[in-house]
């Protein structure tokens, strides 16, 4: 019998099982009846909600004929889905299965979002990006992929129940010259533009504020209308996503001890024109 369930991995499988679907142009009920199982069954493994037996995913792998290297991903998937925390490795600078955590920004209601050092990926320039992850020794033609796959995932902003969006960035991030000064001007530019949205809260933690939790690393927590929060934390070359309530809530309580601490909206606007400034540019 599957398990109820809605751990990150179990998310991470459901997403990854209607992408195949979809990419096979299956409707539920269809792939549904050509696996033997009620069509709100299915659903449910999309959804995280419940869990299939590795069994049935290798059935429905073999229906949608899935090519072998995401087959076994989401095979590998299945049979650790009931793990409450999902620990990855990772290129420097690209989130692993970076398509399940757009994903879960796609699922999100809201999020918050802290980042000490490097301008949050909602925002990038596709200039600074392909600095940032040149820097970190990714192929070039890896990077376009990159670039392509961040910038479709700018419209949460957007959409017509746009992502409430509370991101909370470093003063480091903002002079660390990432591609030069005229490439974090243009980058500068663009992040105090989209933090006008209605949706979108941007804070600057300014350096000298003292001892907090972000020092020990960047994180974002999501929260979602049906389905239990998730932190992601990244970290060099691994990622993890959290699950468990008391890990969910001493993250929270982080982010509101944090947000304290920063420059507000309109302080925050300000500072980022100073340093656009100190960089040369127009503000």
């Amino acid at each position: 019998m599957a398990t109820p369930f809605a751990t990150p991995r179990a998310r991470a499988l459901g997403f990854g099982l209607r992408a195949c679907r979809t990419d096979r142009d299956l409707g539920v009920r269809e792939l549904a009846r050509l696996i033997g199982v009620l069509p709100q069954e299915l659903s449910n493994w999309e959804y995280g909600k419940r869990i299939p037996k590795v069994e049935q995913v290798a059935l429905l792998m073999g229906v949608l004929v899935v090519e072998p290297r995401e087959r076994a991903r989401l095979l590998d998937l299945a049979g650790n889905a009931r793990e409450l925390s999902w620990l990855e490795k990772a290129v420097p600078g690209v989130a692993p299965s970076a398509g399940a955590y757009a994903e879960y920004e796609r699922a999100a209601e809201a999020m918050f979002d802290w980042e000490p050092a490097v301008v949050p990926g909602l925002f990038q320039t596709p200039d600074y990006t392909r600095a940032f992850l040149t820097a970190g020794g990714l192929p070039p033609d890896r990077i376009a992929t990159v670039i392509q796959a961040r910038m479709a995932r700018r419209n949460v902003l957007t959409r017509h129940y746009p992502l409430a969006y509370h991101v909370l960035v470093g003063e480091g991030a903002l002079r660390s010259g990432v591609g030069g000064d005229q490439v974090m001007v243009e980058q500068l530019r663009y992040l105090r533009q989209a933090s006008v949205r209605s949706n979108v809260r941007l804070q600057v933690l300014p350096a000298g504020c003292g001892a907090h939790a972000g020092l020990h690393s960047n994180f974002a927590v999501l929260d979602f209308a049906a389905l239990p929060s998730i932190v992601f934390v990244e970290l060099y070359q691994a990622s993890a996503y959290l699950y468990d309530d008391d890990q969910v809530a001493g993250y929270r309580r982080a982010a509101k001890d944090m947000a304290a601490l920063a420059m507000d909206e309109r302080e925050s606007a300000e500072f980022i024109g100073e340093v656009i400034a100190d960089l040369g540019g127009n503000p």
